[in-house]
């Protein structure tokens, strides 16, 4: 990835912010682009002023989109990769319990942001020796969970957003694909784990194995770093010819 520019959304925090680590260890230009400062903390942390510009995006915005995607290309002069990371977890509650504010709003971040920023990078990303997207995806667009309703639903359309895509640019020399994690390990995971055990009364190990790891062929949580090295695995020339395809980097819990 060595002087290619990625952009990374959701970049604040999280697999946002390791994905945009790893790019820049490997070399590249990173743009970090969210709603909130966490990016400012990220460039910090990365440490490569001349390598990284923050963004603050609200991927839902196409105005805002827009402007992302042009800071980018002004900055460091075109674009190569495109990470749609931004994502947002949207209710837990049965169908009928979720409203039509919940549903929208899960499917704007989730769906219509990668779309936007997809519409707006494309010319810049044709005009690249070596382009790709990465989408985010879950495994629960493969494996639904229960009262998940909204966010299974949109990380369903994300896999099918990849695969058009991959075959309307394909000719274009962008190759398009769509990462599906498993349970990462982190605070919002560490904070799922502990209120399953608190209402099945164990331990939270007892509660991570029945929840997350037990069905798991390697019986353990993914690491945000797993999923950044399948993007630079991904954007980098060991990847030119895997397009089209949703990945899973979850341990052994999937198999389709």
């Amino acid at each position: 990835m060595d002087r290619q520019t990625v952009l990374v959304t959701g970049a604040s925090q999280g697999i946002g912010r390791t994905i945009a680590t790893a790019c820049a260890d490997a070399g590249a230009n990173v743009v970090l682009a969210a709603r909130s400062a966490g990016i400012e903390e990220t460039a910090a942390q990365i440490g490569a002023d001349d390598r990284t510009l923050t963004v603050r995006t609200d991927v839902t915005d196409e105005a805002s989109v827009e402007a992302a995607v042009g800071a980018s290309v002004e900055r460091f002069g075109g674009l190569d990769t495109l990470v749609n990371n931004a994502g947002i977890a949207g209710p837990t509650a049965p169908v009928e319990a979720v409203s039509q504010a919940a549903w929208e709003e899960t499917m704007a971040v989730n769906v219509t942001g990668m779309f936007l920023m997809v519409k707006h990078a494309v010319a810049h990303l044709r005009a690249s020796d070596r382009a790709s997207i990465i989408n985010i995806a879950s495994i629960s667009g493969k494996r639904p969970l229960v009262e998940r309703t909204p966010y299974t639903t949109s990380k369903m359309a994300v896999i099918g957003l990849t695969r058009t895509l991959a075959f309307e640019l394909g000719g274009d020399g962008i190759t398009v694909n769509a990462i599906c994690p498993g349970a990462t390990s982190g605070p919002r995971i560490d904070r799922v784990i502990e209120a399953q055990a608190e209402r099945l009364g164990v331990s939270y190990e007892e509660a991570k194995a029945q929840v997350f790891t037990a069905d798991a062929a390697l019986g353990t949580l993914v690491e945000a770093t797993d999923i950044a090295s399948m993007v630079t695995f991904l954007a980098g020339d060991a990847g030119r010819h895997i397009t089209a395809q949703d990945l899973n980097v979850d341990g052994g819990t999937t198999w389709y």
